[in-house]
């Protein structure tokens, strides 16, 4: 694969008595299609007002972007081996630790799929936790850390099809 360029524009604009720590850590993030997202410190981190509790934190997105990857790489390898997905949720949890005096990080994050498919039929045991495997090894963003990253598949089930008949 060739080597590409990914861009983020992050903006922060003061507001609040700096020098005494009272300030807002709301900012925004800006993507290249367009998107503005508001980002802020974790409230858990920085307490309220100075951070935004409405906004996206910089833990949360590294959580969503695991997730993220790992769900956009199992939809494709459903896809390649005929499955039909016809949702995919992932209630994502990432932990963060101290790993060293004043030093933490996100230590672990646990990915807890759940895939509903198209069919009346489930696949053969250990398909579905393959394709995951899978995932994870092709996965961008968890090649690219070093925290654990676990996957919690909560077992596929069918679709309804009954509504739609």
């Amino acid at each position: 694969m060739a080597r590409h360029l990914y861009r983020a524009d992050v903006s922060w604009r003061r507001q609040g008595d700096f020098a005494a720590n009272a300030y807002s850590r709301g900012h925004d993030w800006s993507f290249d299609g367009g998107i503005t997202v508001p980002a802020s410190a974790s409230p858990s981190v920085v307490p309220l007002p100075n951070s935004v509790e409405a906004a996206i934190d910089p833990e949360e997105a590294f959580v969503a972007a695991i997730s993220s990857c790992h769900m956009l790489w199992f939809l494709d390898l459903a896809r390649r081996d005929g499955l039909v997905v016809e949702s995919y949720r992932d209630a994502a949890e990432g932990t963060m630790e101290r790993v060293a005096p004043g030093k933490m990080a996100v230590t672990r994050v646990t990915l807890r799929p759940q895939i509903v498919l198209a069919g009346d039929t489930l696949p053969e045991p250990g398909r579905i936790d393959a394709l995951h495997h899978q995932a994870h090894e092709a996965c961008f963003i968890a090649n690219s850390v070093k925290s654990e990253i676990v996957v919690e598949a909560v077992p596929a089930t069918l679709a309804d099809n009954s509504q739609g008949a």
